[in-house]
């Protein structure tokens, strides 16, 4: 046998007003929004590519320039490199 009391619904005063939460849907879509050309997009990314290539080359053939060809010391300069450094201190 069930023991206690049923559970009885509390009900609102005749006065009150119910409140029903109106939910949307989180996302709301227009019914004629264009969709974007993507071949435009990729379009762009490419000829970044190209010129991100173009200026790596160019600065990697500067670099290699001024590697290869060095410049000639002065004289102040090679007297400087010719000059007796301090000793070392010993341990």
């Amino acid at each position: 046998m069930a023991q206690g009391k049923l559970k009885v619904k509390s009900k609102l005063p005749a006065g009150a007003k119910n409140k029903k939460a109106k939910k949307g849907k989180a996302v709301t879509k227009r019914p004629n929004a264009p969709v974007k050309s993507k071949a435009t997009a990729l379009e762009r990314n490419k000829m970044k590519a190209n010129v991100t290539k173009m200026v790596n080359a160019v600065a990697e053939k500067q670099l290699r320039s001024l590697a290869t060809d060095t410049p000639q010391l002065s004289a102040a300069q090679q007297r400087a490199a010719a000059a007796p450094t301090a000793p070392v201190p010993a341990k």
